[in-house]
């Protein structure tokens, strides 16, 4: 009985339960996302062709020119797969770390990257990169996420008294952390030698061009565990909707679910820009739309984000490749071109109702 009340807190709309669409509108992003990562497989500076590589694999057949054919497969198995993966594993963690923190928050401005998690990840990171992990004794990808979480516990100490989490509070104390732990990056870039100063410029900018099996293998287990945790939390979500004191009435353990989202968020977002650099709008722009389209439920917003987060990621990282092919456009540049519009357009839809 509980269960139902909570799963219809968030689940229910005026005009109804969107139940039927959200079903089917993931069925419709399970196909979108394979086609994403298809059309990613062929899309390159190289015509090695991703068909034959694919028909040779399960047919076992050799090409009549086995050069040709060891050339196709080593761009496709070694270049461009492991950036189809990493695109996946990555825009999936941004799109739902961006709709656990909006439904921890209660507010759909919530984002790993305008609250400054973002920027903490990228300060670890660029600390080990520049500082070297012999003096921090800590792998990239750990390193990140121990900024990410620090920036995380920070804002929501300083944005939450009395149980309560002040929304206004929470996006000035983003940006003024996120300023601070930039500013403190911009120290550790200052003290960079030029080889160092060339791949933090591009990294900073956000890129899967660097995706290898053994990237892959360090962070692919971290996100995979962050996303398995997060659809536990959507009954918690849902609840929260209605406020904290409610929720606890309905037998949501609330200081076990933040802390429990925060850290799945911080290990998400931390172990993606270890690897991919900043990568900016994904988490705020995808569960924003999802929510016009199949209503705030968690337990289908949550999986219904990672699909379009990874199918949108991989669309913007075949946009880069082949926009000023063959040189290739940071695919952060790709995403804020896309989402800074639709950031205003949320502005602008909820003025009057946001009270900054």
């Amino acid at each position: 009985m509980v269960d139902q009340s909570i799963a219809g807190a968030a689940g229910k709309v005026a005009e109804g339960d969107r139940s039927g669409r959200a079903r089917l509108v993931i069925v419709l992003l399970c196909v979108a996302l394979a086609l994403s990562m298809f059309l990613s497989l062929r899309t390159g500076a190289s015509d090695a062709s991703a068909v034959g590589v694919i028909r040779d694999w399960l047919t076992g057949a050799m090409p009549d020119d086995a050069a040709l054919g060891a050339r196709d497969r080593l761009i496709v198995y070694d270049i461009r797969m492991p950036r189809v993966l990493l695109g996946v594993l990555i825009g999936a963690a941004l799109a739902v770390s961006g709709a656990v923190m909006q439904g921890l928050f209660r507010n759909p401005l919530a984002d790993p990257g305008l609250i400054g998690v973002s920027a903490g990840s990228s300060l670890g990171a660029v600390a080990v990169i520049v500082l070297g992990t012999t003096w921090l004794g800590l792998a990239l990808p750990l390193a990140a996420f121990c900024g990410g979480l620090a920036v995380t516990l920070v804002l929501y100490r300083v944005a939450t008294r009395q149980g309560r989490t002040s929304v206004a509070t929470m996006l000035l104390a983003g940006i003024a952390l996120a300023a601070l732990a930039m500013a403190l990056t911009g120290i550790l870039i200052f003290m960079a030698d030029d080889r160092q100063l060339r791949d933090l410029t591009f990294w900073q900018l956000g890129s899967l061009g660097g995706a290898t099996w053994p990237k892959i293998a360090s962070v692919g287990p971290i996100i995979v565990l962050a996303l398995a945790v997060m659809p536990f939390l959507a009954k918690g979500l849902n609840a929260l909707a209605l406020g904290e004191a409610t929720a606890g009435h309905l037998g949501i353990p609330v200081q076990r679910l933040k802390y429990t989202a925060i850290v799945g968020v911080s290990a998400a977002v931390g172990a993606s820009v270890a690897v991919s650099g900043g990568i900016g709008f994904v988490g705020i722009v995808v569960p924003h739309l999802l929510r016009l389209l199949i209503g705030p439920d968690n337990r289908y917003l949550l999986p219904a984000s990672a699909l379009l987060g990874a199918s949108m990621l991989l669309i913007a990282d075949a946009v880069a490749r082949v926009v000023v092919a063959p040189a290739e456009l940071p695919i952060g540049i790709v995403t804020a071109i896309a989402g800074a519009p639709f950031f205003l357009w949320i502005l602008l839809r909820k003025r009057g109702v946001i009270d900054l």
